[in-house]
């Protein structure tokens, strides 16, 4: 008798592994199909565009200056950007624009195309200007010298980024008078613009 009883246990207790492999490859199973699912759905959501190739820019950016412009009003302060920009191609084309905005990225914009309504072809021999010249703008006085080849740019702040993108290689500079970045911007296009080609 406990012989019989034993054996339809022993039964019983295979029928339950066996029961429980096929429910585990079951939900295996499904658990598979929900990943390959999900790999689709991802695969549709989030697959990657092909990138757009960005255009060349025209004219490289530098800007001379950032300054906050705080104005009180009756409603409290009002805060902006005035924002100087310098602009140039290499080959001898330059300009000068300012931008004012709430946001730096705004104000450089609007200085850029300012800069672009107000290009001035400088005109370059060997790497180096034509001849000496003088700009002047209000208090600031600038004197450019042309230089022998591998002498580089002598000239340190706005000079220095305006010949730069403008594709000039040996100058020399001296500055005098006011050092206000701005004026002394405007000083070097002054003196650009008395050059002869």
């Amino acid at each position: 008798m406990s012989d019989e009883k034993k054996i339809p246990a022993e039964k019983k207790e295979v029928e339950k592994t066996e029961n429980k492999k096929i429910s585990d490859e079951k939900v295996e199973k499904k658990d598979d199909e929900k990943k390959v699912e999900n790999k689709k759905i991802s695969r549709a959501r989030g697959a990657r565009r092909p990138r757009k190739e960005r255009a060349e820019k025209e004219f490289e950016e530098s800007i001379v200056k950032v300054r906050r412009v705080t104005r009180v009003t009756k409603g409290g302060r009002q805060m902006r950007l005035d924002i100087s920009v310098i602009i140039g191609d290499g080959k001898g084309r330059v300009g000068f624009g300012m931008g004012k905005s709430t946001e730096v990225i705004g104000g450089i914009r609007k200085a850029v195309a300012a800069a672009k309504k107000k290009l001035i072809n400088l005109p370059i021999k060997n790497g180096t200007i034509a001849h000496p010249v003088v700009g002047k703008f209000k208090a600031s006085t600038v004197l450019l010298f042309p230089a022998p080849e591998g002498r580089g740019l002598i000239a340190g702040g706005a000079v220095r980024k305006i010949l730069e993108l403008a594709g000039v290689k040996n100058v020399l500079s001296k500055g005098h008078g006011s050092r206000n970045k701005i004026n002394v911007a405007k000083a070097v296009l002054a003196g650009i613009l008395e050059l002869k080609k």
